[in-house]
């Protein structure tokens, strides 16, 4: 079954020490029986090749796809050039781990905080997409934003950046029913065509997960269906939840033919 989830769901555990990468990567292996990794880079020690290699090796060594490599402190956008070029190269840095561990996403936000875009911003943003998606796509991988944070919550800015960048090597992480008060379901309907990878967060796991994810279906969404667990407390049983729900849908699917 195409599941997977995101490293990110064990944030208290590798807070307190008592889960690294590895220990993730076993995790989701063992544990929970998936074929999927999905990493983010709060987990990663390094992107040296040397420490890449490790892991590319671990995921080798378990049968584990890397369906997403989630990377934070690499946001386009940011009012001050230096922190721009800061992250621009942070961004280069991630795009070449994920050519490394072979990984089939990445997302890369669109930063700024506030939900307005200003043409200055969606020029430098629409940029910088285009170059990461060409370089995705030349290499057999796919680059976008998440709807994170700031203008990314805005359905209508995120539909505005994907027709400007124009490039299969281009498409979104859709965190499932996470936008501006009141724009959640024709968000999520807007963006579910052009999505590559999704987090089911446990709210919407408890209140609708059957519902968005036939939505998604529906719109021709075929990849991996990403849970992300938030509250850093009860993590391993939590995600097991999670992924035990997912699972339910997916089996009710199968068994409909």
């Amino acid at each position: 079954m195409k599941i997977s989830v995101a490293s990110y769901s064990f944030h208290g555990l590798l807070r307190e020490g008592q889960m690294d990468l590895f220990g993730y990567l076993e995790s989701v292996k063992y544990r929970y029986g998936l074929d999927a990794a999905d990493i983010w880079n709060g987990m990663l020690l390094s992107t040296d090749e040397e420490y890449l290699r490790k892991v590319k090796d671990a995921l080798d060594e378990r049968e584990l796809v890397l369906v997403n490599l989630c990377v934070d402190g690499a946001h386009l956008w940011d009012p001050d050039p230096a922190i721009r070029e800061r992250n621009r190269q942070n961004a280069l840095a991630h795009l070449r781990a994920a050519e490394i561990l072979g990984a089939k996403t990445v997302r890369i936000d669109i930063g700024g905080r506030s939900s307005e875009m200003t043409e200055e911003q969606f020029d430098w943003v629409v940029q910088g997409y285009q170059a990461y998606a060409q370089r995705a796509y030349d290499n057999g991988y796919r680059v976008g934003p998440e709807n994170h944070f700031g203008p990314a919550l805005v359905p209508e800015n995120m539909k505005r950046i994907y027709e400007a960048v124009d490039n299969p090597g281009f498409g979104f992480l859709l965190h499932i029913g996470h936008w501006v008060e009141g724009r959640v379901d024709e968000g999520d309907r807007l963006l579910a065509p052009w999505a590559f990878h999704t987090h089911i967060s446990w709210d919407i796991a408890m209140r609708c997960l059957s519902e968005k994810m036939t939505m998604m279906r529906d719109a021709g969404y075929d990849g991996y269906w990403g849970v992300e667990h938030h509250t850093g407390r009860n993590e391993y049983t939590e995600v097991a939840i999670q992924v035990a729900m997912v699972r339910d849908v997916l089996d009710r699917w199968r068994a409909e033919g």
